[in-house]
C-alpha cells in the first residue's frame, strides 16, 4: 500500500472522526461496547443561563469527570461537592464502580482528595513549573 504522512496544524474535522470511529471499533472488538453515556449537571442563572456545572460520561462501568467549573462567587457554597455527589450517584445507577478525572497542582487537587479521590498518576511540568494529577475513586 502506497501511502503519504501529512504534517498539518490544521486538520479537517473528517479526519479526527475518522481516527476516532477507527479506534473506538478496535476498542470494542476487545473489550466489548464501552455503554458510552454523557452526564451533565448545569449550574444556571435566573435567566437560565449555563454558568457552571460538571461536564463528564460514563463508559465501560467508569464516570469519567471531564470538566467541573464553578463560578468564583458561588466557590466554597458547597455546590462542588454537590456536583460530584449527584455525579457519583447517577454513575452507581448506571452500574459504575470507579470515577477517574484530572486536575492541575494550581485547580482543586485538594478539593478531590477531600471527596476520597487518590492520585494514580502524575505528569511533571505540565504545563511548566506545575503538575497535572491524574486521580480515582471507588463508587462501591
Amino acid at each position: 500500500m502506497n501511502v503519504e504522512i501529512v504534517l498539518t496544524d490544521t486538520p479537517p474535522a473528517e479526519a479526527r472522526e475518522t481516527l476516532v470511529n477507527g479506534l473506538l471499533a478496535f476498542n470494542a472488538e476487545r473489550a466489548g461496547p464501552p455503554g458510552v453515556r454523557p452526564l451533565a449537571l448545569l449550574i444556571r442563572d435566573a435567566s437560565t443561563s449555563v454558568i457552571g456545572g460538571l461536564w463528564g460520561r460514563t463508559a465501560w462501568d467508569w464516570l469519567f469527570v471531564e470538566l467541573l467549573f464553578i463560578p468564583e462567587t458561588l466557590r466554597g457554597s458547597g455546590l462542588g461537592s454537590d456536583l460530584m455527589r449527584r455525579a457519583e450517584e447517577e454513575a452507581r445507577a448506571r452500574g459504575c464502580r470507579n470515577a477517574w478525572l484530572d486536575t492541575s497542582s494550581f485547580q482543586a487537587l485538594g478539593f478531590y482528595e477531600k471527596l476520597g479521590y487518590r492520585i494514580f498518576g502524575t505528569l511533571q511540568d505540565y504545563p511548566p513549573g506545575h503538575q497535572r494529577h491524574f486521580l480515582q475513586k471507588s463508587l462501591l
